[in-house]
Parts: C-alpha cells; sequence; structure tokens
C-alpha cells in the first residue's frame, strides 16, 4: 500500500522510521556512552509517538507544526533523562512528558476569538451607557440600553460578555501545596478524548510487559468475555489457578498506570 506524504514541520511523515525495542536500547546504551548521533536516531525513531498524541489535540489549535514542535521538546526531554533500569518500555515514560509539554503549550497561547461585529456592538453600548450615566446620574439598565439601541437584552449581555478577559481552562483555582487543580478538571467532558488516549496507550503498554500466560488471560477475560471456567478448561489448569493468574495481570498493570 502506497504510504501519503503528509509535511509537519518539514517532516514527511511518510517516511518516519519506527525503531523496535531491541533497536531503542542499544541506541540509548550508546547514547549514554556519549553517541549524539545515537541521540538524534531516537529522536527521528520516535516521532510516530509524538504524532499519535497530537491527535487528541488537533481540534484545539489552527497550527499543527508549532505543536508538532512542542510534542518534539517533550519527546527530547524524555530521551535526555530516561533510564534503561527504569524496566519500563520507553514510550510508557515519555507519553506523560509529551503530553505535559503539549497542554502547557495549549494553556499558555490558548485565545477566544470574538467576531468584529460583536465588538462594534459592544462599543456602541458602551458609548450609550456612558451618555445616558452622564445625563441622569446612574447607569441605564440592560432593558433600557435594549431600548436605546433596538437590540435585544440577549444581544445586549452578549456583547458585554464579549469584552470579559477569557480564563483558560488550565487556570490553577486552588492549590493547597500538593496536586493544583485547574478549571478544567472541573468542566464535564463526555468524550474525554485525551484522557482515553493517555489511558489507551498506557494500557496497551502494560498489558505488552504482562507475562504471556498472564496477558492471554486478561486478553481473553476483558476483551474476549470468557470466564475464568473456560479457561481453566482450555488452558488445563485450574480455576483457582486462572483467578490467581488474572489477579496478578491486574496488579502488574495497574503499577504500570496508576
Amino acid at each position: 500500500m502506497a504510504r501519503h506524504k503528509v509535511e509537519i514541520s518539514g517532516v514527511n511523515t511518510a517516511n518516519i522510521i519506527v525503531l523496535s525495542n531491541e533497536e531503542m536500547v542499544e541506541l540509548f546504551k550508546k547514547y549514554r556512552e556519549g553517541d549524539l548521533l545515537a541521540k538524534d536516531k531516537l529522536i527521528e525513531g520516535n516521532l510516530k509517538l509524538v504524532l499519535s498524541i497530537l491527535k487528541a489535540y488537533k481540534s484545539r489549535t489552527d497550527n499543527m507544526d508549532d505543536l508538532f514542535q512542542v510534542g518534539c521538546v517533550g519527546l527530547i526531554k524524555a530521551i535526555e533523562n530516561f533510564d534503561l533500569s527504569f524496566d519500563v518500555k520507553f514510550s510508557t515514560y515519555a507519553c506523560p512528558m509529551i503530553i505535559g509539554e503539549v497542554k502547557r503549550f495549549l494553556r499558555d497561547n490558548n485565545s477566544v476569538r470574538i467576531s468584529r461585529s460583536i465588538k462594534d456592538t459592544a462599543y456602541k453600548i458602551l458609548k450609550k451607557k456612558e451618555e445616558i450615566t452622564s445625563l441622569e446620574g446612574k447607569e441605564p439598565s440592560i432593558e433600557r440600553l435594549s431600548k436605546e439601541l433596538e437590540l435585544s437584552e440577549y444581544e445586549i449581555c452578549k456583547a458585554l460578555d464579549s469584552l470579559k478577559d477569557t480564563v483558560s481552562m488550565y487556570e490553577p483555582i486552588y492549590n493547597d501545596g500538593g496536586d493544583t487543580i485547574y478549571l478544567v478538571d472541573q468542566i464535564e467532558d463526555k468524550e474525554k478524548t485525551n484522557e482515553h488516549l493517555e489511558n489507551n496507550i498506557m494500557l496497551k503498554e502494560a498489558i505488552s510487559n504482562l507475562k504471556e500466560r498472564e496477558r492471554y488471560i486478561i486478553m481473553e477475560r476483558y476483551f474476549m468475555g470468557k470466564t475464568q471456567l473456560e479457561l481453566a478448561s482450555e488452558i488445563g489448569i485450574s480455576q483457582a489457578q486462572i483467578s490467581r493468574l488474572e489477579k496478578n495481570g491486574l496488579e502488574n498493570i495497574k503499577k504500570y498506570i496508576v
């Protein structure tokens, strides 16, 4: 199948290489010995990881080039700080760092665009409000402004609200010295797109690191819907053993994603 060429920040995504785990380990060993070419190869070999994460954020920016470069900053930080002694796959370690850089960028560069017509209406309202206040010594009501300008009360409120400072969804609203709570944490997101992406990546990595029998039991139990009794009969061991293997598998998954 032909691969389609997509240019992001001068990178042809159709030609991005993907490193095997063995290649990653060897490159990290060389990089720790001072081989900077190995670092470059690690960056190039993990660009698809950055792209997979950015899919969840493409609706929140008009400039994917900037977002891609920010994601690469997170990737480079992960490469510089990763150690093979962590005993986890690099992608499991790198994902939170890449996501963190992307979220910070979106938080610091987020803006809400207000149409010119609404702004013009708002300034007309302010001018009329000032005129009435100057003549009568008190501010006019929304109802009065509505009649004077022949606008609905909704249009008056909407226009005036457009002049208020916007608040970032990632604005800190509470911090007791521990974890910071942001405004976005208090807003329900029914789709939870970003959370699903992060969880899916970590879950996939966690399952892939299970022992072969644990992985098989978890996949058959939770993705295929088989019972412990069915698996016991299929594998040829007791249901109690299936239960223990399942429990161990779940505990090992928690270690990776909690």
